[in-house]
């Protein structure tokens, strides 16, 4: 599973990399190519130790190559080489870390973020009147939001009545605010599309856009539910 991750990871760095060129925000490539592959590496051997300091370490590279070569490349620009590593290369990898926990959590974290977007999509469709985000993605409105969290909800429940793990209240809260998180990631993906003026993150799956496209929700849902676990919120 570590090189399916690895392989996501870096498709997913191809997309975001390419959307940033179109953007004018990045020229060079190869910088966040060759640190996030150094990156992922080190996750392949199971250093997971080495990880943090690697990614402080590239934080002062990218906002060390501003403070150099200003104004030739602006905060922005440094800030999208900085990210570039952490979205989608570093949250990516928390497909993999969640597994310890148990297939089950993962398994939530999926039904979670499908049935957000399917509440979202049918809700919205039918009693949607108020725009959420009209800039960034004209179709999304509160109503259909909320259906998103109302399903979500529902989610938990009924993954609590199976389950029994953890407390009710802990689920009903960890699907809520993963229904949160799922739904800013894709408006967040849907900002970054809109910024470099195109349509789909990328042409990997045909009618279905790339893989950015499919993972949005999952790239901040799961980073969510793993800490919840570690920290002994739930489970």
């Amino acid at each position: 599973m570590s090189i399916a991750v690895v392989i996501l990871a870096l498709l997913g760095l191809k997309e975001f990399l390419q959307i940033g060129q179109k953007a004018g925000l990045i020229n060079r490539l190869w910088p966040a190519v060759v640190y996030s592959i150094l990156w992922l590496a080190i996750f392949l051997l199971g250093r997971t130790e080495w990880m943090l300091p690697l990614a402080i370490i590239w934080f002062m590279l990218t906002f060390g190559s501003y403070a150099l070569r200003y104004p030739n490349q602006s905060l922005a620009s440094s800030t999208y080489y900085f990210l570039a590593l952490i979205y989608p290369v570093f949250l990516f990898t928390y497909l993999y870390s969640l597994r310890e926990f148990g297939v089950s959590w993962c398994f939530l974290v999926f039904l979670l973020v499908w049935l957000t977007d399917t509440g979202a999509f049918f809700v919205g469709n039918t009693l949607g009147k108020r725009k959420l985000a009209p800039k960034v993605s004209p179709n999304k409105t509160v109503e259909g939001a909320v259906g998103g969290l109302v399903m979500a909800l529902v989610c938990g429940f009924v993954f609590w009545l199976i389950t029994k793990q953890a407390t009710l209240p802990a689920i009903l809260v960890l699907s809520l605010l993963t229904s949160i998180a799922s739904q800013i990631g894709d408006l967040f993906e849907s900002a970054l599309k809109r910024t470099a003026g195109v349509k789909d993150s990328g042409r990997l799956i045909p009618g279905h856009g790339g893989i950015l496209d499919r993972f949005d929700s999952f790239l901040f849902a799961l980073p969510l539910v793993f800490f919840s676990i570690n920290l002994g919120l739930v489970g």
